[in-house]
């Protein structure tokens, strides 16, 4: 069975780092695109970035673009998110999810839990 587990969130202060990874086990990991959504108190999900494995094209949102970056650990079936100089408006639950249908924004068929991130001023 596919199985993505996310880690890493916390509380951090603006301006500051974190890291969260995604472990992926039960599929073809080269196969899939891998990336992270989010959901922020009050607001609906929201795709943040995702990545093809395969050839590693990658997909940013608007708002976190030169500021997050997801890559892949392929030897450990893993996909992480940088994500640097953090804002409050980055607060936000954030999710593993993967797809066999290629890399780009839609529903994807496969979700791990979330893991929380906050931001505070």
């Amino acid at each position: 069975e596919v199985q993505l587990q996310a880690s890493g969130g916390g509380l951090v202060q603006a301006g500051g780092s974190l890291r969260l990874s995604c472990a992926a086990s039960g599929f073809t990991f080269d196969d899939y695109a891998i990336g992270w959504f989010r959901q922020a108190p009050g607001k609906e999900r929201e795709g943040v970035s995702v990545m093809s494995i395969s050839d590693g094209n990658r997909l940013y949102a608007s708002s976190v673009k030169g500021r997050f970056t997801i890559s892949s650990d392929n030897a450990k079936n893993t996909v992480h998110l940088q994500m640097n100089s953090l804002k409050p408006e980055d607060t936000a639950v954030y999710y593993c999810a993967a797809d066999s249908r290629g890399i780009g924004w839609y529903e994807y068929d496969h979700w791990g839990q979330g893991t929380l991130v906050t931001v505070s001023s």
